[in-house]
């Protein structure tokens, strides 16, 4: 996003809650914060499905398909959410038991947000404020534990094996991208829907971003956000190993100099949202205000993975620009640090070329308390500052007794213990900053609420820019036709049955990627990285393009069943007995990091970003079968907003994969 971004209404935080490791409240979270409690501990005994002979090895040697550490924060009370009390059933969301424990989690903590508003969704009388209701969350689309267990029973069956037994397998649970939202909407009422994205690590701030535009754009009068990871925690610890990225020690230390990598976690965090005009008129007791948030994409960086210090800067200075604030009026920033030694440095860099000038910053991270939530990390940092200006206090961080040296020197002040927090006429200010693998970047201005202080920039006064649209380029790959034409064809020819690809080609002039490591990439990688080039050169030359900064990427997926067979292929000895390594490649290869970055979910926009040197916001839409509409639906409100000048906007999926047949 550009420095001087369209004006930003500022909005109050009327409600929140979580279900986050150690903690099944939010009142557990508070508490476990300010006391500088951790909560990581190893596995719960079962939760991998398989003997840890299988899938551990010793730190530092091969992680070919093992992980080195079973450490993480995991939810391990599941509060079991009352779903019976919101009649889910009449809603349409019968045997919610079987639902992926990220669905429970996801419902039951919108719940719980909307309560904490005064706004109690079972109720009669808060039908009128729920029919103006929406939500925007981050869901890391990786395989859940419900999505693999469904890929794994329709694998085993179409090889003739018996599934394990145990608890059924609901197919609902393979659409674990876009699904919950629906279920989240339907079950709470959503008048103004609900929908995922995926912007990586960075998903919960670019969700409340999103909900912040919702509001002020007078499309919805509430709006939960924040984010979801409930992934499969062995996929997860094998793939940070796979990348080199895995603490080898099970220590989560970020600013540490001795610190190895990042520690996972899973949970679940939600805000409730409302117009701080609307809060302050209708008497809500305000937890907090979003003054502004900058996002921004790294581009064309060192790789999808390297975070770059340039990017970094453009979304705090985007967000400080939001909010009308110098960087000397941020007394805290809560980082995204999350324990990577290359990472860690880049933050601090970037950090220091926006707030060098000021005055002392008091720096800190949640990520070593429950290690790194990965699509909830940016909500859980704004609500552990909001608990912290509640209390008065910077809450401590952990494992930081032997920091970098970046960290010592001025203008930071790593809070190693708790301290006083003073307000400053009256309010504390803080930022919190998440980023992400393929470059996404955001930073969030949140402050304290002073009763009687004046709403700025009234959502009357935004500029609300309803001309058209134009559509300035266009392509399409589908079936076996390679480009628009033939997709016109396929449309309104004769009738055929759909035909499906084996391959794909790519043009090898100027491609960013090694073409081996996009072999190992899904197929919805490739396909939008080529269709996403051929619609941008039917735009060259087209007026009023969009600068580098000042263009943004959406894309509309869904998660893919065939990443749900590296699970398989780890878990085959314990589900297959007297199985060998023929069956288990016939499941998946065996794991490199190039598959990783291949299966992620937010790269099928990304790789968009560094191919075409493109930085202004780019993530990817989860909304099952509206994914591709929905993802234009955002396009426009991006435009509209007045942040960017252009949006390469698409749909990519593969319809050929069997887990997804059977499913359906």
């Amino acid at each position: 996003m550009p420095d001087s971004p369209a004006p930003f209404a500022p909005i109050a935080v009327v409600g929140q809650a979580a279900i986050l490791p150690g903690a099944p409240d939010l009142a557990r979270f508070t508490a476990n914060v300010l006391a500088g409690r951790s909560a990581i501990t190893n596995a719960p005994p079962g939760r991998w499905r398989v003997a840890d002979r299988h899938v551990m090895c010793e730190p530092g040697s091969d992680a070919r398909d093992r992980a080195w550490s079973s450490a993480g924060g995991y939810v391990t009370e599941d509060p079991s959410i009352g779903l019976d009390n919101l009649a889910l059933a009449r809603r349409g969301v019968d045997d919610a038991a079987s639902l992926d424990p990220l669905v429970r989690w996801l419902i039951h903590t919108g719940q719980q947000a909307l309560r904490c508003a005064g706004i109690d969704p079972g109720d009669a009388a808060s039908a009128p404020v729920m029919q103006r209701a929406g939500a925007v969350f981050g869901n890391l689309s990786f395989p859940s534990e419900g999505m693999a267990r469904w890929g794994e029973a329709v694998q085993l069956g179409r090889w003739g094996r018996a599934v394990p037994a145990g608890p059924p397998v609901d197919p609902r649970n393979h659409f674990m991208s876009g699904l919950p939202a629906d279920l989240l909407a339907r079950g709470l009422g959503l008048g103004a829907g609900a929908f995922a994205l995926d912007a990586a690590c960075a998903s919960a701030l670019y969700a409340i971003r999103l909900a912040c535009d919702t509001l002020n754009a007078g499309r919805a009068d509430v709006m939960l956000a924040g984010g979801v990871n409930r992934a499969d925690s062995l996929f997860i610890h094998v793939g940070f190993c796979a990348l080199g990225a895995m603490s080898k020690t099970g220590q989560s230390r970020p600013f540490h100099k001795g610190a190895d990598g990042l520690v996972p976690a899973e949970g679940c965090a939600l805000l409730t949202l409302k117009r701080l005009s609307d809060a302050v008129k209708h008497g809500d007791t305000i937890l907090g205000v979003i003054r502004g948030v900058g996002l921004s994409n790294d581009a064309r960086g060192r790789s999808l993975l390297a975070p770059s210090e340039e990017g970094q800067a453009r979304a705090m200075r985007s967000a400080l620009a939001a909010a009308s604030l110098r960087p000397a009026d941020i007394q805290l920033v809560e980082c995204h640090a999350t324990g990577t030694p290359t990472g860690d440095r880049a933050e601090l860099g970037s950090m220091a070329s926006v707030y060098g000038e000021g005055a002392t910053l008091a720096i800190g991270s949640l990520k070593s308390n429950l290690g790194h939530l990965i699509t909830v990390a940016g909500v859980a940092g704004v609500q552990k500052v909001l608990a912290g200006m509640a209390a008065g206090t910077m809450p401590p961080t952990l494992n930081v007794d032997q920091s970098l040296a970046e960290a010592d020197r001025a203008p930071f002040s790593l809070l190693r213990q708790a301290r006083e927090w003073p307000a400053v006429d009256g309010v504390r200010t803080a930022a919190v900053s998440a980023f992400g693998f393929g470059g996404n970047n955001a930073h969030c201005v949140v402050q304290s609420w002073a009763a009687g202080r004046p709403v700025s920039v009234p959502v009357g006064d935004l500029p609300q820019r309803a001309a058209p649209l134009a559509v300035v380029g266009l392509a399409a790959i589908t079936g076996a036709s390679d480009d628009r034409y033939g997709f016109a064809r396929e449309l309104y020819g004769p009738k055929a049955p759909i035909a499906t690809r084996a391959d794909l080609a790519l043009p090898l002039a100027g491609l960013r990627f090694p073409p081996n490591d996009l072999k190992m990439s899904l197929g919805q990688q490739t396909l939008m990285l080529r269709v996403g080039g051929d619609a941008l050169a039917d735009a060259a030359g087209a007026e009023g393009g969009g600068s580098r900064e000042r263009t943004a990427v959406v894309v509309g997926m869904g998660a893919d069943g065939e990443v749900a067979g590296f699970g398989l292929r780890w878990r085959m000895p314990d589900l297959v007995p007297g199985s060998d390594a023929a069956l288990a490649d016939s499941a998946a290869p065996s794991l490199r990091a190039e598959h990783v970055i291949g299966t992620m979910p937010n790269i099928p926009a990304n790789r968009l970003n560094v191919q075409h040197d493109i930085g202004g916001p780019s993530f990817t839409v989860s909304h099952e079968e509206l994914s591709g509409i929905t993802a234009l639906t955002v396009a426009a409100a991006l435009l509209r907003a007045g942040d960017v000048d252009r949006v390469l906007v698409g749909a990519t999926e593969r319809a050929d994969d069997p887990r997804t047949a059977a499913a359906l």
